[in-house]
């Protein structure tokens, strides 16, 4: 019974946050910082992105070189490249650099930067090889250098698409600063880990509270701009890309869009929505902009300044040692036959956490979607057409906004911390570690659906209702039909970032390879690390190409 006695005192405690003016002022200098993390870490991550979406883009490298055998040896090397450090997470960075640079900001900033940047690469060559190629090629062609034709060609064209997934890397990176918090970096994700320790619970969800309003004011702040701005949402980027390999597929986009289609329509069609679009929204667009841009002046140096990171430890002579002395000390691999066992059972463990895991974000955020959308229980909605009376207006408006709270906490909590209360609570294992990826990424795909069903084409549900169709049966023969199979499309995709997150909640705790990489880790067994690490990267390239095809089947 002692668990359900923890579990019930953490709850009651949710009720009775810790208040005092010490401890509230402990919490925003923590929210600071984490904030100041973030901001550093994706200023780095997006200048490299920026370089390394051009050079991993095969659009430059056909600007480059004519020919043919040339462009995609290069191309595929440096997406190869870029895999390398995608595939790790910034909490494994982070341990790393710890043993580097000791307790110093850097560690985060440089945690964040590393893995951000090749994902932000890829996603932005993926962006600027889906842009329209005839401008380029015609400055190509009239002798311009290449830099100078991307810069006046394909980047305007992209720049909307660019800045909305910069907005989006930033919301990740609060998450990512807060987890980082948990290694001794600082911030809410250390305060939470004190908190934890010294069981006192008030001040746990008072910091959780903290994290939950700066995720949430960064949210819909990004959320306001891009809508100000007319650049895409995160659906919008995200059926962009799942329908990238259609031919010709239509996908309704929301925000009242028009139809979004794959490859170079899609920007042909963005365009001249956009021409109409910054008409109506110029002086409005313009103001944002600039509040925009004067807020990133002051705020990006004041986060460096903040954080006082020494970044002349990059280069210096001690890092360059350090470095040189782990790379000797990794080689050669250790590859022996207890550890290869260990490596295939652990595996397996990993792979059943990311599956328990997805299994319970997917029904849960299946579930939740629907109350937690607009259009659906509220009056006038899909399944309350008619206007109800004031006490049934007020449930629905009621359930609305505490599911999307609850929604918005279970992402803004990171799933590493998530799993630090659940180990408090229950034994260690791969149970907790499956509960803490199933509660995040219940978070967020139940937003994500709950955007997906707001979006739908209504007119085939209008008129099944106007033949005096029950709302079971419209929701049963109209709703789900044309919502699960997107549904489906974005767990196989939250699938996917399960596998990589699995290995950081087993850093703290919870099983599979992440819990042997730590100990690997701290004892400075770096040959074995390697190993380790090979395995999981094969086993999330695994997961990966499974997503893939179950995806492309669905289309």
């Amino acid at each position: 019974m002692g668990w359900i006695g923890s579990t019930e005192a953490i709850f009651q405690a949710s009720t009775q946050p810790d208040l005092s003016p010490e401890f509230l002022h402990l919490t925003f200098d923590a929210a600071v910082i984490t904030l100041a993390y973030a901001v550093c870490g994706t200023c780095l991550s997006l200048l490299f992105g920026l370089v390394g979406g051009v050079f991993a883009s095969e659009v430059w490298w056909q600007s480059v070189f004519p020919r043919q055998t040339q462009q995609r040896l290069i191309w595929l090397t440096v997406r190869a490249v870029l895999a390398i450090p995608r595939a790790i997470h910034e909490l494994i960075w982070g341990l790393f650099f710890l043993n580097i640079f000791g307790l110093d900001p850097l560690v985060a900033i440089v945690a964040i930067a590393i893995p951000y940047g090749a994902i932000v690469s890829k996603v932005f060559s993926e962006i600027l090889d889906e842009t329209p190629r005839q401008p380029l090629m015609a400055l190509i062609n009239s002798g311009v250098a290449p830099l100078s034709a991307c810069s006046y060609s394909l980047f305007p064209q992209a720049f909307l698409d660019l800045l909305s997934y910069s907005f989006y890397r930033f919301e990740c990176s609060i998450r990512s600063a807060a987890v980082l918090g948990i290694i001794g970096a600082g911030g809410l994700g250390y305060q939470i880990l004190l908190s934890l320790q010294s069981l006192r619970y008030e001040q746990l969800w008072t910091l959780f509270y903290a994290l939950f309003v700066l995720n949430g004011a960064v949210d819909f702040a990004s959320a306001v701009l891009r809508h100000r701005l007319g650049s895409p949402s995160r659906v919008d980027l995200n059926l962009r890309r799942a329908s990238r390999l259609n031919n010709r597929g239509l996908d309704k986009l929301r925000d009242g869009h028009p139809v979004c289609l794959s490859g170079q329509d899609a920007h042909f069609t963005k365009a001249a929505y956009l021409i109409s679009a910054r008409g109506q929204q110029r002086q409005s667009g313009d103001l944002w902009v600039m509040l925009a841009g004067v807020g990133a002046l002051l705020l990006i140096p004041f986060c460096f300044w903040y954080v006082s990171a020494d970044f002349s430890k990059l280069w210096s002579p001690r890092t360059m040692r350090l470095l040189t002395d782990i790379a000797q000390s990794s080689l050669p691999p250790n590859f022996d036959r207890e550890q290869i066992a260990q490596l295939l059972a652990l595996s397996w463990q990993t792979l059943a956490m990311s599956i328990l895991a997805i299994a319970i974000a997917g029904i849960g955020g299946i579930l939740l979607s629907f109350p937690a959308a607009h259009n659906f229980f509220l009056p006038g909605g899909l399944l309350n057409p008619v206007q109800s009376s004031p006490s049934g207006r007020l449930l629905a408006w009621g359930m609305l906004l505490l599911t999307r709270a609850f929604l918005l906490i279970a992402r803004a909590v990171p799933a590493p911390i998530w799993a630090l209360v659940a180990l408090f609570v229950l034994f260690p294992g791969i149970l907790p570690g499956a509960i803490a990826l199933g509660l995040h990424n219940l978070g967020i795909l139940g937003r994500l659906m709950a955007e997906v069903t707001e979006n739908l084409d209504q007119r085939s549900l209008i008129a099944l209702k106007a033949q005096g169709t029950p709302a079971s049966l419209v929701f049963l023969y109209g709703v789900l039909p044309t919502t699960m199979a997107r549904f489906l499309a974005y767990i196989l995709y939250r699938w996917e970032v399960c596998m990589r997150e699995t290995i950081i909640v087993g850093l703290v705790g919870a099983g599979g390879l992440g819990r042997l990489l730590t100990e690997q880790l701290s004892s400075f067994d770096y040959s074995s690390v390697i190993v380790t690490l090979s395995s999981f990267i094969v086993l999330t390239f695994v997961v990966d190409w499974i997503s893939s095809r179950m995806r492309r089947s669905l289309r």
